[in-house]
C-alpha cells in the first residue's frame, strides 16, 4: 500500500503542466539526438544543462535530463537500421542485424520491435528502480567515510577498467580528471589550490564548460575531420507492428536482454553499451541458428534495444542513491544535482521525495510518449537524417558558447569550453575517451573528502579502511579488477608458448 501511495505522490508531481512539458521536450531532444549520429546524450545534456539551471527547478531538470538520455536510446535504433551508422555507442550492435531487415525490406518490423522491446524493458527497469532504489538507499545508511571513500574508489576502477579502449589510458584520464578536480577551493582548509591567482579558477573548473566542450565541441571537430557520408534507406518503411511470429521469436530475448541491461545498468562502469553486447552475444549463443545472426535476426535487434534502455534506467540507482554516476550522463546529471544544492546518496528519497518520485514516475510517462515518437513520426525522423552536417554543426558549437557564457556570464567559461573542445578532439584522435575524465572531475572531489574526514576519524591511520568490512570488501573488488587484466594476459601467454 505504501508504495502506491508513493507512486500517487509521483504522478501528481511528474503530471504537473511545467513537470510534464520538460518530459515532452526532453524525449523529443533525446529522440532527435539518437537519430541525429554524432552528437551523442552526454553532449545533449551538457547543452541543455545550463537551461535547466536557469530555468527549471531541481525537479523539471532532471526529468528533462533524463528524457533526453532514454530517449536517446530510443532514437539510436532508427539510424542504426536506415542508416547502419548508430545514433548512439549503444545502437552499434543494433547495426549487424536491423540495416540486413532493412536491406531485405523490413524495415518496418525491425523499427516496431526495436520500439516495442525498448518500451517494455524500460517499463520493468522503471518498476526495478522504483523497488530497489528506497531499500538500496537504506543500505547505504550504513556507509560512513572510509566506505564512500573505497566505494568511489572501486567506481574509478570499474570505470577505468570497461571503457573500450586501453585499460593504462583509461586509468590516465582518470588521474588527469582526479588532477582537475583539485583545481579551486579546498573544502577541509579553506585555501585556494592551483588558481594562480586568476579569480575565476577559485570555484575550481565548472562542470557544464568541461563536458560541453570536450564532448559537444570535441565532436564536432572530429565529425568535421572525418565527414559522415550517410546513405539514407530510401524504399517506403511498411508494416511498423511486428507480426505474431514475430512476436513468439522475440519475447524471451526481450525478457533475457531487460534483465541483462538492469543489472548492467547498476553496476558502475557496465552502462548501455555492455548490456547491449552481452544480450547480443547472449542470444546468439543460445540460438539454434546462431549463423542467421548478422544476416538479419530479428533477435539481433529485440535483445540489445531491450538492454541498453534497461540499462538506461537502472542507472539511476546508484546515482540517486548512492551518489555515484555508473555513466557519463549521469555524472552530469549528478553535477547538476549538485549546482542546483541537492545531495544524491541514502537520505535523497526522504528529503526530496518530491524529486525522486516525480523522476521515476516522469518515466512511465516517457516511455509511452517515446512509444508515440518512435512509430508514427518515423518518416519526418528522417528528414531530419537529411540535414546536411555543414548546417548542423555550426548551430551545435553556437549552443555550446551561449550555454557556456550564460552560466555565470562570464568569457573565461567561454575559454575553458574551448580548451576542453580541443583537448577532446586530440584525446579522441590519440585515443583516449573522455568518460573516465568527466567521471573523475564529478567524484573526485566526493573522493577526496570522504578520504580525509577517514583519516581525520582515524587521527592519520590508514588501517581505518582496512578495519570496516565493507569498506574492505569494496577494496577487494577494485584490487581483482586491476590485477585481473594481467591474470589473463600471463595465463593466454603461457597457453600460446
Amino acid at each position: 500500500m505504501e508504495i502506491i501511495n508513493h507512486l500517487l505522490y509521483g504522478f501528481s508531481v511528474s503530471f504537473e503542466p511545467i513537470n510534464l512539458l520538460h518530459c515532452i521536450v526532453g524525449v523529443a531532444v533525446g529522440t532527435l539526438v539518437g537519430v541525429l549520429p554524432g552528437l551523442g546524450p552526454v553532449g545533449a545534456i551538457s547543452l541543455l544543462l545550463p537551461l535547466t539551471l536557469k530555468v527549471s527547478s531541481p525537479v523539471s531538470g532532471l526529468i528533462m535530463m533524463a528524457g533526453v538520455y532514454y530517449g536517446a536510446m530510443y532514437g539510436g535504433s532508427t539510424t542504426s537500421i536506415l542508416v547502419n551508422i548508430p545514433g548512439e555507442a549503444a545502437s552499434v550492435i543494433t547495426c549487424l542485424d536491423g540495416y540486413q531487415m532493412a536491406l531485405k525490406g523490413r524495415a518496418g518490423p525491425a523499427l516496431g520491435i526495436a520500439a516495442f522491446s525498448s518500451f517494455i524493458a524500460g517499463t520493468i527497469a522503471i518498476i526495478g528502480l522504483m523497488l530497489l532504489a528506497p531499500p538500496l538507499a537504506s543500505l547505504a545508511l550504513l556507509f560512513g567515510p572510509p566506505e564512500y571513500a573505497t566505494l568511489m574508489f572501486l567506481s574509478l576502477t570499474i570505470l577505468s577498467y570497461v571503457t573500450s579502449g586501453s585499460m593504462a589510458k583509461s586509468f590516465m584520464m582518470a588521474a588527469l580528471g582526479l588532477v582537475i578536480g583539485t583545481v579551486g577551493m579546498d573544502a577541509v582548509t579553506g585555501e585556494y589550490r592551483f588558481s594562480y591567482g586568476v579569480i575565476a579558477l577559485e570555484d575550481g573548473f565548472g562542470l557544464v564548460p568541461v563536458a560541453m566542450g570536450y564532448f559537444g565541441l570535441g565532436e564536432v571537430f572530429w565529425n568535421v575531420e572525418y565527414w559522415l557520408t550517410m546513405s539514407v534507406f530510401k524504399k517506403k518503411i511498411k508494416g511498423l507492428f511486428p507480426n505474431l511470429e514475430d512476436w513468439k521469436r522475440t519475447a524471451l530475448p526481450i525478457l533475457r536482454g531487460t534483465v541483462i541491461g538492469f543489472f548492467s545498468g547498476i553496476l558502475p562502469g557496465a552502462g548501455t553499451v555492455t548490456g547491449a553486447f552481452i544480450s547480443y552475444v547472449v542470444e546468439k549463443k543460445l540460438s539454434k541458428y546462431p549463423e542467421e545472426f548478422g544476416k538479419g535476426e530479428i533477435k539481433g535487434v529485440a535483445a540489445p534495444e531491450s538492454a541498453n534502455n534497461a540499462a538506461c534506467q537502472a542507472a539511476f540507482i546508484p546515482m540517486l542513491t548512492l551518489g555515484i554516476p555508473s555513466t557519463a550522463p549521469m555524472a552530469i546529471m549528478l553535477g547538476a544535482l549538485m549546482i542546483y544544492g541537492v545531495d544524491p546518496g541514502p537520505f535523497l528519497i526522504t528529503k526530496h521525495p518530491d524529486l525522486f518520485w516525480g523522476v521515476v514516475t516522469s518515466m512511465y510517462t516517457g516511455n509511452l510518449l517515446l512509444l508515440i515518437l518512435n512509430l508514427p513520426l518515423i518518416p519526418m525522423w528522417v528528414r531530419f537524417l537529411k540535414i546536411p552536417y555543414v548546417f548542423l554543426f555550426p548551430m551545435i558549437v553556437l549552443f555550446c558558447m551561449i550555454g557556456a557564457y550564460s552560466i555565470n556570464n562570464s568569457m573565461m567559461d567561454i575559454l575553458i569550453m574551448s580548451i576542453f573542445g580541443v583537448v577532446g578532439y586530440l584525446m579522441k584522435k590519440v585515443g583516449y575517451e573522455g568518460v573516465p575524465l568527466v567521471l573523475a572531475l564529478v567524484l573526485g572531489p566526493l573522493f577526496e573528502n570522504s578520504t580525509r574526514l577517514s583519516l581525520i576519524m582515524s587521527r592519520g591511520s590508514f588501517l581505518i579502511f582496512f578495519t570496516r568490512p565493507i569498506a574492505v570488501a569494496f577494496l577487494i573488488i577494485a584490487f581483482i579488477l586491476i590485477i585481473s587484466p594481467y591474470v589473463l594476459r600471463i595465463r593466454w601467454s603461457r597457453k600460446k608458448s
